[in-house]
């Protein structure tokens, strides 16, 4: 598929290129004005956690309609709000986005019944730091501190280090945000909108330590200067949320976010996926292609994910299940039906 002119993800040109295209297109009422710290750098692009986010995003091969959601999202700086069963790539679209636009490690935060917006923005160990105080207290003179510093004890969640200022804008994965409380998607709002958050235990001591370096979600150590308990992002960040569609969400949750709904790949898409995902020269991948027309077959009757598809031939690749005598019980034990019958 030849890119368009417009397009920043998968389009022509370097990543940084496209990155510099990125931050010119920002519309006015989407501007921010967080300060750089020059101290803090995000994980260098030999970092673990960078090579997974490049290796899970790299094979990833996209249709049209999400090319032109991805893209409009990031023009219009607002977040990704993707659909679709489980299994059909959802949140590989988001390692798909840091790897194309080398935008570093994934923030992931996935979400449960119990997660709270705090719970993305930041953690503060209390129970640790009346811990230590008690012990400190034990052997303390009238010289030392009464209250030292809270930073040991602050560390940005995802979605707080995803709003450090920074030139490059991180990617947010907020996984299966269906599953959340019935509050979150609407707390996430003010959040979106300001591309700020106030970190209260940091703002009440603002006057006596007017700055402090807290640790960050990719790494404890990694200190990130926070002035005045407030984070400000200089780029928003590239958000990504993904949703099973177990829920509704509210309209000015959804008025706020590029929609996409992902259909489960056909034959043609599927082939192209086995081929990038392991690597398969043409004439490799089509003697796998009746792998694919049972996988397509099979999920007729109920829903499978691409990766068990990927299981299938990677097993073949490998010799096993070699027996043509085995086939269907191969095919039962590999793609099993993740809904509706379970066999043949």
């Amino acid at each position: 598929m030849t890119a368009k002119d417009w397009w920043i993800y998968q389009g022509a040109g370097s990543a940084g290129l496209r990155r510099a295209k990125l931050a010119e297109q920002a519309p006015p009422w989407r501007e921010f004005r967080g300060v750089p710290d020059p101290e803090y750098r995000t994980p260098a692009p030999h970092d673990e956690a960078w090579q997974e986010s490049r290796r899970r995003g790299e094979g990833y091969v996209p249709d049209l309609a999400e090319q032109e959601a991805v893209n409009t999202a990031l023009y219009l700086r607002r977040p990704l709000l993707v659909t679709g069963k489980p299994g059909v790539g959802k949140s590989t679209l988001a390692y798909s986005i840091a790897a194309d636009l080398e935008l570093g490690p994934v923030l992931h935060w996935p979400i449960t019944s119990r997660s709270t917006l705090r719970d993305g923005l930041y953690q503060y160990d209390a129970i640790g730091r009346l811990h230590d105080a008690n012990l400190r207290n034990l052997g303390r003179t009238a010289e030392d501190p009464v209250d030292p510093s809270l930073a040991p004890y602050l560390r940005l969640g995802p979605l707080g280090t995803a709003l450090l200022p920074q030139e490059r804008p991180r990617v947010l994965l907020v996984d299966e945000i269906d599953k959340s409380d019935i509050d979150l998607p609407g707390d996430l709002l003010t959040v979106f909108e300001e591309g700020a958050f106030e970190i209260p235990e940091l703002a009440r001591v603002a006057a006596q330590e007017p700055q402090v370096r807290i640790g960050t979600h990719d790494d404890s150590e990694a200190h990130a200067l926070v002035s005045r308990g407030r984070v400000r992002c200089m780029s928003f960040p590239v958000v990504v949320l993904t949703s099973n569609g177990e829920r509704d969400f509210p309209p000015p949750f959804l008025r706020r976010c590029i929609r996409l709904h992902m259909e489960p790949p056909g034959a043609d898409k599927l082939t192209q996926i086995v081929r990038r995902r392991l690597r398969l020269g043409d004439e490799e991948t089509d003697r796998h292609r009746d792998l694919v027309e049972a996988f397509v077959e099979r999920r007729l009757d109920g829903d499978l994910a691409t990766d068990q598809l990927l299981n299938a031939v990677q097993l073949r690749l490998k010799g096993a299940w070699s027996d043509t005598a085995d086939q269907d019980r191969f095919l039962e034990t590999v793609l099993q039906r993740l809904t509706g019958p379970t066999s043949v």
